[in-house]
């Protein structure tokens, strides 16, 4: 009996090491409910997504059910559940866009990163890649923004000029030469 609480102590501890800044971040906005779109967005600044693991523990540590944290995550748009690349790639496929050639930019991009049907995230987990439905930036069609960096009337050739640029300097410069 003592060996098996012993155990689920270690357990808790390991959990409390592992969710370090999680518990920062909650203790930064003192576990108030109202404060819970904050601290998923804080959360999923820091994972580039939210973890089911972690979003379980914010209910348990802000007293509050799974069930209502996982609804908040789900209705915003701005929240992943799945893991997000260190470099976000969205190509704005609006009206203005979609007339002057994103969707060819959006095949280049899956192109160039091996990204197949189904799949928006590299298997390194350094390019994510969506399209949204407008940046407001029309004037500059098609657009293509990565990390919030914005740039406009791009190509299917500029857009692999970008991402071998970004490739070396994740030194990933073999996959830049395929």
């Amino acid at each position: 009996m003592v060996a098996e609480t012993q155990k689920n102590l270690e357990k808790v501890f390991e959990k409390q090491r592992k969710f370090c800044k999680v518990n920062e971040i909650v203790e930064k906005y003192k576990y108030q409910k109202q404060n819970l779109i904050a601290i998923l967005q804080e959360v999923q600044g820091e994972y580039r997504y939210l973890p089911e693991e972690i979003m379980t523990y914010i209910a348990t540590i802000m007293s509050i059910s799974p069930a209502s944290v996982y609804g908040v995550a789900t209705f915003y748009s701005q929240f992943s559940l799945d893991p997000k690349g260190k470099y976000e790639v969205k190509v704005c496929d609006g009206t203005a866009c979609h007339v002057r050639g994103s969707m060819p930019v959006y095949k280049a991009i899956k192109e160039k990163l091996k990204l197949k049907d189904g799949k928006f995230t590299t298997e390194d987990l350094q390019f994510s890649v969506e399209t949204v439905r407008c940046l407001g930036a029309c004037a500059l069609a098609p657009v293509v923004v990565i990390n919030n960096k914005v740039y406009s009337k791009v190509t299917p050739e500029a857009v692999k000029i970008i991402l071998d640029k970004l490739l070396e300097r994740s030194g990933e410069g073999d996959k830049a030469n395929d």
